[in-house]
């Protein structure tokens, strides 16, 4: 029998015998970081280049009992983002729209209203604290005096921070309360510069100085400083920059800072009792209710977003956070009916705009942070 002749193939000027059509060969590859299963096909040099430089950054090749595995890690990570997700958004919603829960409050005084807020709050964070198992970390903040000093600062300033958001509310600001909330991240920028001698991006620059012109314009354009924004956005980024001294959890800090406030706050309602002045238990049962309930107000959005913040990257939580002022916009406008005149709209939209700046800048920044650089050989 006669076996035919094999294949020829020109390579070059030469000719050659063709070997048998195999397969290209799967190689599943696993990202140092973990992540997506990537199928790479050995089908040219350029491809094995790729794939040894690929394998060179940290790679593991798998095993095929370990894609079963993987991809069940990615469903649990995109599970557990779409719960972080919901979570999140849920905080900045509670937070948004507080303002129609303090409004039912109006027939009370402000400083009233906070003392009751801090009160029931801690109560609400003490059981959480053994729930969570963060008991031994509270415990822990009153051994450490640097800690306890920063978290007795940060207690003095978002004490001040929640009389103004009330009062602000209550008083018909509502607009002042949701432009201070928007230029807050601004705000922050601002004080790493000053405070902590953080350099700033050309990007960072234009939104800085923009939100200075929009601030300017209200207050020539109006008559008067708009200083509820500023006091709401000022204590809020000076509260974030001494919380990053005090390392400890949100939850855990919270409840040391109405622990902090618990004792005065305490000490008044009693003293507003005897005089006859206080709300509770005078005025009426829903009233009551009304008070009480100001610790869901403050503690489930701040456990919420702590549950939502570890599933979640940075740049998310970036854009979320401008939900909240945005709820608080158009309840003042469309609700309570605030007059917005043409001075007013204009520095809203210069401060959107740099918002939009800062945003996207700090994306890309991010972005090429976080973005592996595969090494060439």
């Amino acid at each position: 029998m006669v076996s035919k002749p094999p294949r020829l193939s020109r390579s070059g000027t030469r000719w050659k015998a063709l070997k048998p059509f195999r397969r290209p060969t799967r190689i599943p590859l696993r990202y140092p970081g973990g992540g997506a299963v990537h199928p790479i096909f050995l089908t040219s040099p350029r491809i094995k280049t790729n794939v040894a430089n690929f394998k060179s950054s940290g790679a593991k090749r798998m095993t095929p009992s370990d894609g079963p595995q993987e991809m069940n890690a990615i469903e649990d990570s995109q599970r557990r983002a779409l719960v972080g997700l919901g979570n999140a958004v849920s905080a900045y919603l509670i937070w948004g729209l507080s303002p129609i829960y303090f409004k039912t409050l109006k027939t009370v005084p402000a400083f009233e209203i906070l003392m009751h807020r801090i009160v029931w709050s801690f109560l609400l964070l003490l059981p959480f604290l053994f729930v969570y198992g963060r008991w031994n970390e509270f415990v822990s903040v009153f051994r450490q005096g640097r800690r306890l000093g920063a978290l007795l600062m940060t207690t003095l300033l978002v004490g001040f921070n929640w009389f103004l958001f009330i009062w602000a509310i209550n008083s018909d600001h509502v607009l002042q309360a949701s432009l201070g909330y928007y230029i807050n991240p601004l705000v922050n920028v601002l004080l790493g510069v000053v405070l902590l001698g953080e350099r700033l991006r050309p990007a960072q620059i234009v939104a800085v100085l923009l939100a200075g012109v929009a601030v300017l314009n209200l207050t020539v354009s109006v008559g008067e400083v708009p200083w509820v924004s500023l006091g709401l956005a000022f204590s809020f980024s000076g509260y974030g920059l001494i919380r990053k001294v005090a390392p400890v959890s949100s939850m855990v800090g919270l409840a040391v800072e109405t622990f902090l406030l618990t004792i005065p706050a305490i000490g008044y309602l009693v003293y507003a009792n005897r005089l006859g002045s206080g709300a509770f238990l005078r005025v009426g049962f829903s009233t009551d209710v009304l008070l009480m309930n100001t610790a869901l107000v403050t503690a489930v959005p701040v456990i919420l977003f702590t549950r939502g913040a570890r599933r979640l990257h940075f740049s998310t939580i970036g854009f979320l956070q401008y939900l909240a002022p945005t709820c608080t916009f158009f309840l003042a406008v469309f609700l309570w009916k605030e007059p917005l005149e043409s001075a007013r709209l204009w520095t809203f939209v210069m401060i959107w705009m740099a918002l939009a700046i800062y945003s996207l800048d700090s994306v890309r920044y991010y972005r090429r942070q976080t973005t592996p650089r595969p090494r060439m050989s």
